[in-house]
């Protein structure tokens, strides 16, 4: 799939906010949630994406996607990822009402 093609599913899919990310190398940002579901495509690079535990490495030409509040970390391979990716934002709030976050777990806030 290329970038139009994945942009245009994006849209259909209801993803908004898309846009191409140029990352860094990096080690994990740590365990963090979104008030977002994600979905992107590699262009270029590593990225992985940790759910459960377990490391999931995406190369060129491979979809990712977490969905909104999923406990997750990511990081990015050593020779960096070029990253097209879109944000579907919902009207829940995460964590829900009388639910503490867990110890260490970050939550990230649409800016």
């Amino acid at each position: 799939m290329n970038e139009i093609e994945f942009t245009e599913r994006l849209k259909a899919d209801g993803f908004t906010e898309i846009e191409t990310q140029n990352l860094e190398p990096r080690p994990g940002k740590g365990r963090h949630r979104h008030l977002f579901a994600i979905r992107g495509l590699v262009l270029s690079g590593t990225f992985i994406v940790t759910q459960g535990g377990e490391p999931v490495i995406h190369g060129p030409g491979q979809i990712f996607a977490v969905g909104e509040g999923e406990l997750h970390d990511e990081s990015i391979g050593p020779e960096g990822a070029r990253v097209l990716v879109g944000r579907k934002f919902s009207k829940k709030y995460y964590p829900p009402p009388g639910r503490d976050r867990a110890e260490g777990e970050k939550v990230t806030y649409p800016s």
